[in-house]
């Protein structure tokens, strides 16, 4: 505590204003808001029965690749993104194996990238609850409320034949604002790109990009990942 001498005004008052300035940046650095980012981007990769283990390798490999691309981080560090990982399968098998990770230098990107390409398998035998995919997005991405805009990114190479239809998570999503696009990766006869149209996505803008089996995924989540992570920087002033 100080305590001033009565009889130096002068030096009173000097102190006084070294106090007020001193407690006005003291209460600046403390209050400093936290800087929100403007895009949090969840990955809901495929891990079901129907994908092999050189598939699941293919995804992981070509994904981590994505991430090295040029225009990807440029978009992602501009954007001061939030990335997260999610393998998922069939249902209550789903779950976030990269956590949320900040992008805001090249470095922050190759780390992420390293990251994807090292990641490991949780399941493997297992059915397609593409539901319950976006059950466990919708709920890492509250985990990340200071974000402005929510894109959840799901590939896959079959349609949900377990757990709730995805549809049926669609109002919580559009409720937080969330774009949810999708990688058909087209490997039998069925029209998996058209089901994903009229079943998984939504919100403004939502797309999907199909990949001609496996072997066209790295190229194909490359443009997915561009698109993605670019298309609001494209409306700015």
């Amino acid at each position: 505590m100080f305590t001033f001498p009565r009889d130096n005004p002068a030096r009173s008052g000097t102190l006084v204003v070294m106090l007020r300035v001193l407690t006005m940046i003291l209460m600046l650095t403390v209050a400093r808001p936290v800087m929100a980012c403007q895009l949090a981007l969840v990955l809901a990769v495929d891990v079901s029965g129907s994908v092999d283990q050189q598939e699941f390798r293919i995804q992981m490999d070509g994904l981590a690749e994505a991430l090295r691309d040029g225009i990807v981080i440029d978009a992602l560090i501009s954007q001061e993104a939030m990335v997260t990982l999610i393998q998922w399968t069939g249902s209550s098998r789903q779950r976030q194996t990269i956590g949320w990770t900040s992008v805001r230098s090249g470095a922050d990107a190759a780390a992420l990238a390293d990251a994807v390409g090292s990641n490991k398998r949780v399941w493997r035998n297992f059915s397609t609850a593409i539901g319950e995919a976006l059950g466990a997005s919708e709920a890492a991405l509250r985990q990340v409320p200071q974000c402005t805009r929510r894109v959840i990114d799901v590939s896959g190479d079959g349609v949900s034949n377990e757990g709730p239809e995805p549809r049926e998570h669609h109002p919580a999503l559009r409720e937080m604002g969330v774009t949810v696009n999708a990688l058909a990766i087209e490997t039998d006869e069925t029209d998996l790109t058209g089901w994903f149209f009229e079943n998984l996505i939504m919100g403004e803008g939502a797309f999907v990009i199909t990949a001609s089996g496996f072997e066209d995924y790295p190229e194909q989540i490359r443009r997915k990942l561009q698109r993605e992570t670019t298309r609001q920087l494209s409306s700015l002033p």
